[in-house]
């Protein structure tokens, strides 16, 4: 042990003499090597990176931009067919107005130049009591005028009201008068008609003017 303690005080005296540094120096900085610096693979990888994201950037506008011009051609198609949908409603309601017109139009041109024969027999009736002093037969030929008239209105949908001894109903009836009625039963009822009603087709042509029991 005491040889081994002296052989290395031996060698730490000869390394002291010829300058060797001791344990207790610090020794020399070693030498960094930047490793931040990239191979060119990396730079090339790197670069397709970038260039990816700024196609998928590029890929998301036109993207956007193709939604835009879809959506804008979408809206010009409904507006034009909104326009055309307009224009045809249109052209229907003028339609509907002239065909209405030519109906009521028609309708009246049916009517008088039925009422025609009526009025020629009216004609004949009065030139022909002129001289006839006969008045059955003058009486005769204006029923016959009346029922030709009556029979004309009937086939174009004009009924006579016939309200007598019926309930007072307001939707086709117009009082003009209430009188006292000595059977209880008749209250309500009408008792006389003064003016005739007339239906067409089921609806009031003219109210008939009647008197009311109460």
């Amino acid at each position: 042990m005491k040889d081994f303690k002296k052989k290395m005080n031996n060698e730490f005296n000869q390394q002291k003499a010829n300058g060797a540094p001791s344990p207790e120096q610090e020794a020399p900085e070693a030498v960094v090597v930047d490793d931040i610096n990239s191979t060119p693979a990396e730079d090339e990888m790197a670069q397709e990176q970038v260039a990816e994201a700024a196609d998928a950037e590029l890929s998301a506008e036109q993207k956007l931009e193709k939604e835009k011009e879809e959506l804008a051609a979408q809206v010009e198609k409904e507006k034009k067919e909104y326009m055309f949908l307009m224009a045809e409603f249109d052209n229907f309601r003028k339609r509907t107005l002239r065909e209405k017109s030519e109906l009521i139009k028609n309708a009246a041109e049916s009517v008088f130049k039925g009422l025609l024969p009526v009025v020629d027999d009216m004609e004949r009736a009065l030139k022909a009591s002129e001289n006839s002093e006969d008045a059955d037969s003058i009486r005769q030929g204006m029923e016959l005028i009346y029922k030709k008239l009556k029979k004309f209105m009937e086939q174009n949908g004009v009924k006579e009201m016939d309200p007598e001894n019926k309930d007072f109903d307001a939707d086709n009836h117009e009082a003009i008068t209430a009188v006292p009625v000595p059977d209880e039963s008749m209250k309500g009822k009408i008792i006389d008609t003064v003016e005739k009603g007339y239906t067409i087709n089921g609806k009031v042509l003219r109210h008939a003017k009647v008197v009311v029991g109460q």
